[in-house]
């Protein structure tokens, strides 16, 4: 489905039914370097379930033109901009990684229109390793590549995936390829710099956190200071995953969804 947001067209998935704004709507927000797409299965289920869905691409971002956003205060900004163009007046907040960051963000400036949180392979502080920010940077490949192997847990690496034949590595740095020059590189310098604790202390919605017991990216004892800044958090930790919890561990993702939205 295409909106318009600042004078530019904007892609969202809507999991496979027709949009309508009369019903609960939740908004799913991706991470760094990646599109929509990572948000497949769950918006479908929460979509054939009662639920009005958008899967935005970010500026820069899948089947959105650029220029990418620099910051994760001028993202959260455009979701609620994005918002308007929906025409949807409040809304339940899904974000994963980076996403997490924008969805809680969007969450502290207009808290009087996200209804829920759900953060995925968050943390307080994510920094960002100096050699990955110098690769990504560059324009390297071997940022995908270190972007792909810190994220996955043993499903992602030792090919224990869902679906046989499913080759989750592959298909993750397949997509972080695609992302134009430049996008990933202001993506993960954004999420470095990014301190959620603030952000959350103005958060008045509920919020449930998905964590990844395996997560190498946001090991979930970092986010132990986001929950202590909460005012209604919940934690679930999901054995056994890494940081891409809706393709390590999908059934999971879409059972915790369910049930808190």
């Amino acid at each position: 489905m295409n909106f318009e947001v600042d004078g530019k067209a904007v892609y969202a998935a809507t999991g496979g039914r027709a949009f309508d704004a009369s019903l609960p709507a939740v908004i799913m927000i991706h991470g760094a370097g990646m599109d929509h797409t990572v948000w497949t299965l769950p918006a479908r289920s929460l979509a054939h379930r009662g639920r009005a869905v958008l899967a935005p691409d970010l500026p820069g971002h899948g089947r959105t033109p650029g220029p990418g956003l620099t910051d994760i205060a001028a993202m959260s900004a455009w979701v609620i901009r994005f918002m308007d163009a929906a025409k949807v007046e409040e809304a339940a907040l899904v974000g994963h990684s980076m996403g997490a960051l924008v969805a809680l963000d969007a969450a502290a400036r207009a808290p009087g229109r996200v209804k829920r949180l759900a953060l995925l392979g968050v943390a307080g502080r994510m920094p960002v390793h100096p050699n990955l920010l110098k690769a990504a940077a560059a324009n390297k490949p071997e940022a995908a590549g270190l972007i792909v192997s810190w994220a996955h847990g043993p499903v992602g690496h030792l090919g224990r995936g869902p679906a046989p034949g499913l080759w989750l590595m592959g298909g993750a740095r397949r997509l972080l390829e695609r992302t134009p020059e430049g996008v990933l590189a202001a993506d993960l310098a954004a999420c470095d710099t990014y301190d959620a604790v603030v952000a959350a202390s103005r958060v008045v919605s509920p919020v449930l956190l998905l964590l990844g017991s395996e997560d190498k990216m946001t090991p979930p004892a970092r986010a132990k200071p986001l929950v202590a800044a909460l005012r209604q958090a919940e934690t679930v930790l999901l054995p056994g995953a890494g940081h891409m919890l809706t393709s390590e561990a999908p059934d999971s993702v879409i059972d915790a969804l369910l049930r808190f939205l």
